[in-house]
């Protein structure tokens, strides 16, 4: 979604423009031009957030904010209580940036909200017959790691697509669960299911396996930062460790790619879509490792080189 910046502000965020975009769209503005904002906002009904940087003494109506999402930042919290509270009487959506400056990384998270698919379904057939993402890492099942990297790391909704019930009650109320009857047809059918289950404000996607149990939070949170850069590509992924270069999942895919990613079939995937057009993807180097566990010998490789660390006693 493109970002009408309306004011003298530097704002370098992917899809950001000076000039008033077609279609859907978010506004940035100074407090100072935001009665001009607000008078877009009427004539603009696909105008769905409003950024305000410095929110004014003096609050004019904001009835036009109805039914959006309103972004106040300013470092005085007098300010931006009455402010929000306006807003929300005018039955707005309100989030606050408490900061005189914001970081564009802050600004950016607001606005470019992104949404986890964990892809949990496999049938973790080269295990022997177990469950692989219920297998304990560091104390808990796997899949609960790849829930706590896209949380932590700064997604604003996770999903995990499963097929087994023992993994549902192994997420515990972590995340929301999607259920896939279909998950025996491959992992296009998973990714399908986790894309309608986002919510429509999520601008990107994070695909994450639920069997990575090394991919940290500080590898979401880098991946993301990538990903709302200015000229940043629609995807951005990890970096493999492997010596052959080679991007690996987690993957942030913009919004505007999933149609292409819902006409997949069979066991296909990101990397079916991303390899044929790698115009669209850029690799970065991340924290973290992206080895996947299929079998018992990855599994034990694992917990040979990583351990449980053992609490360390009181005296």
């Amino acid at each position: 979604m493109p970002i009408f910046v309306m004011s003298d502000l530097e704002v370098p965020i992917r899809g950001r423009t000076y000039r008033e975009p077609d279609g859907p769209h978010s506004v940035v503005v100074r407090g100072r031009d935001l009665v001009p904002a607000l008078q877009h906002a009427v004539s603009r009904p696909d105008c769905a957030t409003l950024a305000v940087v410095g929110v004014p003494d003096a609050i004019p109506d904001l009835s036009a904010l109805s039914g959006r999402k309103v972004i106040a930042v300013d470092a005085d919290s007098a300010r931006l209580h009455d402010f929000a509270k306006a807003a929300t009487e005018a039955s707005a959506e309100v989030e606050w940036i408490r900061a005189a400056r914001p970081s564009s990384e802050r600004l950016a998270a607001s606005l470019l909200p992104v949404g986890a698919v964990v892809l949990a379904a496999g049938s973790s057939s080269r295990m022997g017959g177990t469950e692989k993402l219920l297998l304990d890492f560091d104390g808990q099942p796997m899949v609960r790691h790849a829930i706590e990297a896209a949380s932590n790391g700064g997604c604003h909704q996770v999903v995990v697509v499963y097929a087994s019930k023992d993994v549902a009650s192994a997420v515990d109320g972590a995340a929301e669960l999607i259920l896939n009857p279909d998950a025996a047809q491959g992992m296009s059918t998973s990714l399908r299911r986790g894309l309608a289950g986002l919510r429509s404000d999520m601008e990107g996607a994070l695909i994450v396996l639920g069997d990575q149990p090394l991919v940290g939070s500080r590898t979401v949170a880098t991946l993301l930062r990538s990903w709302r850069r200015e000229g940043s590509r629609p995807a951005v992924a990890m970096a493999s460790s492997t010596p052959k270069p080679r991007w690996t999942p987690p993957v942030v895919i913009a919004r505007e790619l999933w149609p292409e990613l819902e006409l997949l079939e069979g066991d296909s995937g990101a990397r079916q879509l991303l390899d044929a057009h790698p115009e669209l993807l850029d690799v970065v180097p991340a924290q973290g490792r992206p080895d996947d566990i299929d079998t018992p010998d990855d599994y034990a490789k694992i917990v040979r080189l990583f351990p449980r660390k053992k609490p360390t006693r009181r005296a």
